[in-house]
């Protein structure tokens, strides 16, 4: 294949510096056009200094100053601000790694879109967000979409025949996160730092919290809806503890086509930036007899209430996964603060969708308004308990 111009969004957090890794190891196959990060100019700084991509941008603008010196002398191009990142994450490329935590990562992403290019995809709070605007844009500019999740993307390469009408349903696997185990009495003493380590996967602050509330694989069942097009009851989950299966999918014959690797976030990020070829990585080979055995069970729906919700904010449709990302968001926040408990994350998110239920979001402008009221709806439901 030719050298393939590329843009990263997010680059400095674990799947944008994951995605960097991948091409460090391939240079001669991809060029950066652009880098954005967010607050960590040293190691922004660092990344533009190796890849000296065309312009390098930081989101937040009072940070400049620093960029700039870190880059002093290199010849490099950098700018900072919300409107440098639209512009940055707008120009033209053939694959773009969308990887801006939550709901911020929307309009960059959709930036991106408008110049049709491949967009890699592991912002999946966007999707649930404002899952209709998204995907109409990816359909007018003729955008390829390709999951970054290792769940989804196990569910693409699963279903790499594109045959969905013979798609009874699929299963996305969860690791159960560290308190799989626990008794119900027992989460209401969780820490922060007990939730921040995750037994299997390497992630940020935030996916790891929502990872140990299970919210992120309802927001997982949400994404799939809108990235297969299927309704909720064809969409299930398990709790796999060796996450070595990462998603299933179950055909009308009776096969079941899963995928499996090694619980590394470079196999899903490879998949994307090599398709519909693929590059080989340094992730760890697979091995089923040192695995020894997998396990399976069903989510339990009074510790992990986060699925339930999920679900039924798909199922009211309009702006209730809009409503369940921006209030997930405020109450993780606030727990991380220890202005919260662990079991009042999912309490502050049910009680805002009962609040401010499903109302219709045709446009952007409006799935900024309504992620803007759910957030001050959940502030006042954390500010409420923290008293």
């Amino acid at each position: 294949m030719g050298v393939k111009i590329i843009s990263v969004l997010g680059s400095t957090g674990s799947v944008g510096t994951q995605t960097l890794d991948i091409i460090a190891e391939n240079p001669e196959n991809y060029r950066l056009r652009a880098l954005i990060g967010g607050r960590n100019f040293a190691l922004l700084a660092e990344q533009a200094k190796k890849f000296r991509p065309e312009i390098t941008v930081i989101s937040e603008e009072s940070l400049l100053p620093e960029l700039r010196a870190a880059l002093a002398g290199s010849g490099l191009e950098v700018a900072a601000g919300r409107d440098a990142v639209l512009a940055a994450a707008a120009l033209k490329v053939d694959w773009t790694m969308s990887a801006i935590t939550g709901v911020a990562g929307l309009e960059p992403t959709l930036a991106a879109i408008g110049h049709g290019g491949t967009i890699a995809f592991a912002c999946k709070e966007a999707l649930v967000s404002a899952g209709d605007v998204f995907l109409r844009a990816v359909a007018q500019h003729d955008a390829t979409l390709l999951p970054v999740d290792s769940e989804h993307n196990a569910i693409l390469q699963a279903m790499a025949d594109g045959n969905l009408k013979a798609v009874d349903k699929i299963i996305l696997t969860a690791s159960g996160g560290p308190f799989r185990n626990h008794k119900f009495e027992e989460m209401r003493a969780i820490t922060p730092e007990a939730a921040l380590r995750h037994p299997v996967w390497s992630m940020g602050a935030k996916i790891s919290i929502d990872s140990a509330t299970m919210m992120n694989k309802g927001l997982e069942v949400i994404e799939a809806a809108r990235l297969f097009n299927l309704p909720s009851e064809k969409i299930e989950v398990l709790v796999h503890p060796q996450s070595v299966i990462h998603g299933m999918v179950c055909y009308a014959d009776g096969s079941v086509i899963a995928q499996l690797g090694s619980p590394d976030m470079r196999i899903p990020i490879a998949h994307t930036l090599a398709w519909p070829s693929r590059i080989a990585t340094a992730a760890p080979r697979l091995d089923l007899a040192a695995v020894a055995r997998l396990e399976f069970a069903a989510p339990d729906p009074q510790r992990f209430p986060a699925l339930r919700l999920a679900r039924a904010a798909l199922e009211a449709g309009a702006g209730a996964p809009t409503v369940l990302n921006a209030a997930n968001e405020v109450a993780v926040a606030a727990f991380l603060a220890r202005k919260i408990g662990f079991l009042d994350i999912a309490g502050i998110v049910e009680a805002v969708l009962d609040q401010l239920g499903a109302p219709e979001v045709p446009d952007l402008a409006a799935v900024l308004a309504l992620d803007l009221a759910a957030r001050h709806a959940a502030d006042r439901s954390a500010t409420a308990k923290a008293a």
